[in-house]
C-alpha cells in the first residue's frame, strides 16, 4: 500500500533534521562547544595557533584536530566569517521539550520571538537571556534564526547553556504557557500599560515575554493570543530599540523585587 503524501513528507522531514549539521566558528564558540558534553562534535579543523589556545578544550572532547593553513582555511564556512582559525561541526542541540524547561523553577522568565529571523539578535539575546536567568528563549521552526556559526558566535558561549527551544506554532506555545500557569506578555510599543505597572503585583508568578521582529512587530495572531500588550517604559517620545537590547530591558524589568 503506498503511503500518504503527508507521511512521505513527515519522514522526510525527520531524516533531514536528523542528518542536520552546523559549523560553528571562532574561538570562543568552539570552546564551549568542545567543553560541553551533551554536543555532539563531528569534525574540527584548526590552525596551528588556534589548536594551542584550544589544547584543553580538545583534550577534554577527546576528538582530533585536522590542521589548517591560516592564508587557506578549509572549512565549509563563509569566507568573510571571522573564524580566528577554529571550526566546529556540530550536530544542533536538543533541548527538549517546553515544560522540562519552563517547569520547576522558582519565579521563571522565558522569552518568546516573533519572527526574529537575524542570528546576530538571537545570539544577543541568549546572551542576556543566560545572564538574566531566564529558563528558555522559544521562537518557530520557520521564520526564527536555526543554530548557525554567525548565532554561536554573537552568542558568546551561551548557546551551549541557555536553552533554545524551536516550536511549530507560537501562538499555541503561549496557550500552553498560559495552561502552565504563565503571565504572558506581549512588546507592543503602542501599547498603554509599562512592564513595571502589568507586574505591578504579579511579580512572583511564572512571565513570559513575546517580542517581534524590528519593523513588523507581534503578529496579530500573536497579539490575540497573550494575556496583555505591554511596552518598555521610555522617557522620551520618539526612537525604538532593537530587538536584542528590548529583550534585555524587559527581560530584567521583569525580574521578582
Amino acid at each position: 500500500m503506498k503511503k500518504p503524501k503527508w507521511v512521505v513528507e513527515k519522514e522526510q522531514a525527520r531524516k533531514a533534521a536528523a542528518s542536520e549539521t552546523v559549523w560553528l566558528f571562532g574561538l570562543h564558540a568552539v570552546r564551549d562547544a568542545l567543553m560541553n558534553p551533551k554536543r555532539q562534535k563531528l569534525r574540527l579543523i584548526v590552525t596551528r595557533n588556534a589548536r594551542d589556545k584550544l589544547a584543553e578544550a580538545i583534550d577534554f572532547a577527546k576528538i582530533e584536530a585536522e590542521m589548517a593553513d591560516p592564508r587557506k582555511f578549509t572549512a565549509p564556512i563563509d569566507p568573510g566569517s571571522v573564524h580566528q582559525g577554529a571550526a566546529l561541526e556540530v550536530k544542533p542541540l536538543d533541548w527538549g521539550g517546553l515544560a522540562e524547561n519552563c517547569i520547576g523553577r522558582e519565579n521563571p522568565r522565558v522569552l518568546l520571538l516573533d519572527r526574529v529571523t537575524d542570528p546576530h539578535n538571537v545570539g544577543a539575546i541568549l546572551r542576556s537571556a543566560e545572564v538574566l536567568g531566564a529558563s528558555a528563549v522559544i521562537g518557530t521552526r520557520h521564520h526564527s534564526a536555526p543554530e548557525t556559526g554567525a548565532l554561536a558566535k554573537t552568542a558568546s558561549g551561551a548557546l551551549e547553556r541557555q536553552p533554545y527551544l524551536r516550536v511549530r506554532n507560537l501562538a499555541d506555545t503561549i496557550t500552553e504557557l498560559q495552561n502552565m500557569g504563565y503571565l504572558v506578555l506581549g512588546l507592543d510599543g503602542e501599547a498603554g500599560e509599562t512592564i513595571e505597572t502589568a507586574l505591578h503585583d504579579k511579580r512572583t508568578q511564572p512571565v513570559a515575554l513575546v517580542l517581534g521582529a524590528e519593523g513588523p512587530g507581534l503578529r496579530q495572531k500573536t497579539k490575540e493570543t497573550v494575556d496583555q500588550l505591554v511596552k518598555i517604559d521610555a522617557s522620551g517620545g520618539f526612537g525604538s530599540l532593537n530587538v536584542s537590547n528590548a529583550a534585555a530591558i524587559a527581560l530584567y524589568a521583569s525580574q521578582p523585587r
